[in-house]
């Protein structure tokens, strides 16, 4: 686990209530229990400052480090994505975008990574294809430097769904209900407190969930196998989190001034 995706899962499921805000002892305080030092939180802070997801601010208890707006509009998305899931009417038509990369290869690696979690996969070079209009897109091009231009397709021959690599993606749900009740038999025998274990153990669990939003691009059900897995993952999920969230919640409560 990376410390800045932990700081990312800690501050979406975690802090978005509390004000997206925590001093760095807390930051610290919280991501221990999941193997963090806190060496790498405090670079991974100053890191996430850089790119403009994080911005110091002055706490009662010391400084401590707030979630930007850009921030907050990913962590709002991704939560409904994780928790919100509904099978939004799809119109059949598919957005493409086609791409002037920028041109560091350290941009181009971002915008790919940008890309995919935005639900996007390439068709071919430069031109990228998802099954709608993304709000975040802008943003993602004005970070990496790129731009684009943009069209919406209904007859798309072949289809683009061979795009993205789904055999990976349903082998990957139907292994979930296996390492999640790894994961959590795991945290639940490592830790003495009942509330750190639940903590650590949905905190992991959140962690590789999150992985879906970047390898699942949230297709339409009229493009997928009708036995398609991802609902029976998600219940599995689902039931896990909110069995330990009481518990991880009194620690998450606990390590907060």
């Amino acid at each position: 686990m990376h410390a800045r995706s932990a700081l990312f899962d800690l501050y979406g499921d975690h802090l978005r209530t509390r004000a997206s805000q925590a001093p760095v002892a807390a930051l610290v305080r919280l991501l221990a229990p999941v193997g963090i030092a806190a060496p790498a939180v405090r670079t991974a802070v100053s890191r996430m400052v850089l790119q403009g997801w994080l911005e110091p601010v002055s706490l009662p208890d010391g400084r401590g480090y707030r979630a930007t707006d850009q921030a907050a509009r990913r962590l709002d998305e991704a939560h409904a994505r994780i928790y919100d899931r509904r099978d939004e009417p799809w119109d059949g038509h598919w957005h493409l975008v086609l791409i002037s990369p920028p041109g560091d290869r350290s941009s181009r690696a971002r915008l790919r990574a940008d890309l995919a979690y935005l639900g996007y996969a390439e068709l071919a070079d430069h031109v990228w294809v998802g099954p709608a209009a993304n709000a975040e897109l802008p943003g993602a091009l004005a970070r990496a430097g790129a731009t684009a231009r943009t069209a919406r397709a209904r007859d798309v021959d072949p289809s683009p769904v061979a795009a993205w690599d789904l055999t990976a993606l349903r082998a990957s749900y139907d292994g979930w209900p296996t390492l999640a009740g790894r994961i959590v038999a795991e945290h639940l025998g490592a830790h003495a407190d009942p509330d750190e274990a639940a903590f650590a153990a949905r905190f992991h669990l959140v962690h590789e969930w999150r992985k879906f939003l970047f390898a699942d691009p949230g297709l339409p059900a009229e493009v997928l196998p009708a036995d398609w897995p991802r609902r029976t993952a998600a219940g599995r999920f689902d039931a896990e989190a909110q069995r330990l969230q009481p518990a991880a919640d009194r620690f998450v409560a606990r390590c907060l001034p």
